[in-house]
């Protein structure tokens, strides 16, 4: 394949991702998760103030790599950054990865990376959780950073290749903690490799020799990454150790998953089909099937070695990848992205090698055209996910999301502040768990009097305050304080969990006012 066609090609599959991806980034409310990233973010853009939390957060890169974004918008704080501006970083990432895939032209094939490509850039999952302010996007750049570089320091050391390979290992693990998972599955299916092919061509890998010079660049490089970001530019070291300190946080959750306990099949379900109710259907059995075709493809005779050696180490690193995540009983939908990244690299290879195969002249067309209609498909299922089902449980991508009913609530707070003497400073005290607020203190950023507590007894007096926010736990316990003197509202905050809006009567009565002529008349 030709320069210009690959670089067409990668254009016109950039074009569609961009289509795909950024249009009405804000439509989607936000979700519990990317609105905890946006409040630490906004410590670190108003205050520059970053602190690593191992139990509540990832890594550290998201929000050192947003403030270029926050920069160029001429955002001073979050009240300057909206939905669409924070999820603008993700889906840079999403295609940026992308371009990563078209340096791999020659390990994996020009066509084989266009097929990858594509993919990549329609696959609901992948979509869907690109437009997330969450680590995802980021993660999986990182990650296919240190698989490509990791493998070419495997087939042919160099101190460059060492400190590239550190870099992006180092950037991977100040990330996500899920970075350990894929160092083992990345390690392993090198190890694979190598030993699949001694016998065969017992010089393949032989030039791997890691002296303490190799070993040591490549600690060097990723160690500096990983301090500089953990230790907020070395302001605050002991988030160095707590970075290490976090696994064991996170193995104690994997071992109690709570809700989030699901079956090993999972995550191949999701992918494979999905229904909800009378909802509609969802698969990507397509990116599935053609990675099964990837992997015939890498013990067929007669292919170019470099190629199938390269196919057999994404292989490897998708099955034991796919099996650790599948093996943890804490499942969410986008922890699969890792290891579909490797499905996806090997169903590029898979349609590549369809069409190779496929007889001359009609039998490629015919391929071509069922392998195009199956990736309309995949975008047609992506767009929908996007703009009809964004927040609606029958799309198998919207995991405890927040419902459209809580912006409701929102829009009422709003409404009732403008008609308060003191506008957006009156007082609002928030009573209720974190995960029964989330994300209210993203919405009411703009507020400057809201307080936030788990337990009543310890939010003080009530009488007089404007608006309370209540789980319906505490709103029983807040009952005999309120009496009479507020009318109260229920809003779905996520499936199963409601939230109750306390509306002082004075102010509920000046909202009645300004929506006279429009309330139902009662018959006398």
């Amino acid at each position: 394949m030709s320069n210009r066609a690959f670089a067409a090609g990668m254009l016109g599959i950039l074009s569609l991702a961009l289509f795909l991806r950024v249009p009405r980034l804000g439509l989607r409310p936000m979700h519990h998760d990317e609105a905890n990233q946006a409040l630490k973010f906004g410590a670190l853009l108003e205050l520059g103030e970053y602190r690593y939390d191992r139990t509540d957060h990832h890594g550290p890169s998201l929000y050192y790599l947003s403030l270029p974004f926050a920069w160029a918008a001429g955002a001073a704080g979050l009240e300057d950054l909206n939905e669409a501006a924070l999820r603008r970083v993700p889906v840079a990432f999403s295609l940026a990865l992308l371009l990563l895939l078209a340096l791999i032209g020659k390990e994996l094939g020009r066509p084989a990376v266009l097929g990858a490509a594509l993919l990549w850039a329609v696959s609901p999952a992948v979509v869907y959780y690109s437009r997330f302010y969450i680590q995802e996007s980021l993660f999986l750049f990182f990650v296919l950073g240190t698989m490509i570089w990791g493998w070419r320091y495997f087939s042919r050391p160099t101190l460059a290749g060492a400190a590239v390979c550190g870099l992006s290992a180092g950037m991977t693990f100040a990330t996500k903690e899920t970075c350990v998972i894929v160092f083992a599955a990345l390690l392993g299916a090198a190890l694979l490799v190598r030993l699949g092919y001694r016998g065969i061509r017992p010089e393949f890998g032989s030039e791997l020799r890691m002296t303490g010079m190799h070993l040591g660049v490549f600690i060097g490089s990723a160690g500096a990454v990983a301090v500089a970001l953990y230790s907020s530019f070395f302001r605050h070291l002991p988030g160095v150790a707590d970075s290490v300190r976090s696994y064991f946080t996170y193995l104690e959750r994997a071992g109690e998953p709570s809700w989030h306990a699901h079956p090993w099949f999972y995550y191949l379900k999701l992918l494979a089909f999905s229904r909800y109710g009378r909802g509609p259907v969802w698969s990507e059995a397509l990116v599935l099937g053609l990675a099964l075709v990837g992997i015939v493809s890498a013990f067929r005779p007669g292919r170019r070695e470099r190629i199938t050696s390269f196919v057999r180490f994404v292989l490897f690193y998708t099955l034991i990848s796919t099996f650790i995540f599948s093996l943890i009983s804490y499942k969410t939908p986008w922890n699969l992205l890792p290891f579909y990244l490797g499905v996806v690299i090997l169903a590029g290879a898979g349609a590549a090698y369809l069409i190779e195969r496929a007889p001359r002249p009609g039998g490629k067309a015919v391929v071509a055209v069922l392998l195009a209609a199956g990736v309309f498909h995949l975008a047609w299922q992506s767009q929908r996910s996007n703009v009809h089902y964004y927040a609606d449980p029958r799309n198998p991508y919207v995991y405890s999301h927040t419902s459209t009913d809580f912006m409701r609530m929102v829009r009422r707070i709003q409404d009732l502040a403008s008609l308060h003497p003191r506008g957006r400073d009156l007082l609002i005290k928030v009573v209720a768990d974190p995960y029964s607020t989330w994300p209210l203190p993203w919405y009411l950023r703009s507020f400057s009097h809201v307080g936030y507590w788990q337990e009543a007894a310890e939010a003080g007096a009530f009488a007089g305050v404007p608006l309370v926010v209540a789980s319906p736990e505490q709103l029983a316990r807040l009952s005999p304080e309120l009496g009479d003197d507020y009318q109260i509202e229920y809003y779905g905050l996520r499936p199963e969990v409601l939230v109750a809006l306390c509306i002082e009567d004075s102010l509920w009565e000046a909202f009645l006012k300004t929506r006279k002529g429009t309330l139902p008349k009662v018959p006398p």
